[in-house]
């Protein structure tokens, strides 16, 4: 197979790294992502990953706390997940590197764009924490600012459902599948992609996001290599 794209950024769940535990990290489940990504790599992709912090907190939901804190808290998820897919990657012989957008010197690297695109360019995969470093935005927003800032071809939205659908297709049996569709009806239909805010950065740099299914890790390297494997989401 011969990659479509040059530069991507794959954006991960935090729920995806937790696997049947449904929380914390399962490191053959994280082993499971990182393989493909190893391949990619190989084969001469440069490789971002965003992940999200869900597995270890979803404080926003219990409209308990003040949003800031929560939001702040998701943030440090972020950083022990970016740990472990780092980690990880590195136990299978790639060299990767953390970059965080809250400064946290002694664990990680701090985000510098033209830092990170070097590691890139070196090989190296490059996890970025903390999303944008800000409260009130999702690690959707996260991965689609890092992905336009680094100049990715491509953002690779890996989820538990094989695209975008018309409706909840656990929900509704006649959910229809897209195998395009624009960003324009994605944010007038309210379609469940990502929020509104990742969407329309996506939608105003013109980076093309595709939403697939993770349950076939293989799915990563098949995206890369063009194949029909979810929903491109394009202007």
């Amino acid at each position: 197979m011969e990659p479509k794209y040059k530069r991507v950024l794959l954006k991960l769940s935090g729920e995806a790294l937790a696997g049947e535990k449904k929380t914390g990290i399962d490191f053959e489940t994280v082993e499971r992502y990182c393989k493909p990504i190893k391949e990619l790599v190989d084969m001469g992709v440069e490789v971002a990953v965003v992940v999200g912090g869900g597995n270890f907190w979803r404080g926003r939901s219990s409209g308990q706390m003040d949003r800031t804190r929560a939001d702040h808290m998701g943030m440090l998820a972020t950083v022990i997940n970016a740990l472990g897919v780092a980690d990880t990657l590195e136990s299978l012989g790639v060299t990767a590197r953390v970059q965080t957008a809250i400064s946290m010197p002694q664990v990680a690297e701090p985000y510098i764009r033209n830092k990170a695109v070097r590691h890139l360019e070196k090989g190296r995969v490059v996890v970025f924490g903390c999303g944008t470093g800000n409260p009130f935005f999702s690690t959707d927003t996260g991965a689609a600012l890092r992905a336009t800032e680094i100049n990715a071809d491509i953002m690779l939205k890996a989820t538990m459902v094989d695209g975008v659908y018309s409706s909840d297709p656990h929900k509704d049996p006649n959910a229809v599948k897209f195998d395009r569709i624009t960003f324009h009806d994605v944010l007038e239909k309210g379609l469940q992609v990502m929020d509104g805010t990742a969407a329309s950065l996506c939608k105003d740099n013109d980076l093309p996001i595709l939403v697939f299914s993770l349950e076939d890790p293989d799915n990563i390297v098949k995206a890369v290599c063009g194949e029909n494997v979810g929903t491109i989401v394009e202007n």
